[in-house]
């Protein structure tokens, strides 16, 4: 997926890494699978672009209680979670067309 024209205006989500860098990713879209919620991210580069298709999956929760509080994102540690998250996300890519993923 490259990406040259990145919207702005898309949803971002900005997080801070173990390693201390700070990372923009564009929200692909939010899979649930088996009951539990994942985001998937495109991680940006400074000029908003993602030249080599990377996505990063987490575990995505929310405070339905609270709409204003900020989701919690989680790392998937378990192979078989993280292939049934990529399973998932393989599914959603064969059910949208590539120009509505990428704008």
């Amino acid at each position: 997926m490259k990406n040259e024209d990145y919207n702005a205006e898309e949803m971002t989500v900005d997080l801070d890494l173990d390693d201390g860098r700070h990372v923009t990713c564009a929200v692909i879209t939010i899979l649930t699978v088996s009951q539990k919620d994942y985001i998937v991210l495109m991680p940006l580069d400074e000029n908003g672009q993602n030249d080599d298709g990377e996505v990063w999956f987490y575990r995505y929760f929310e405070n339905e209680d609270d709409p204003n509080e900020e989701p919690v994102l989680e790392y998937i540690d378990s192979d078989d979670e993280y292939e049934a998250v990529e399973d998932a996300f393989d599914e959603y890519l064969d059910s949208v067309e590539f120009d509505e993923l990428i704008p």
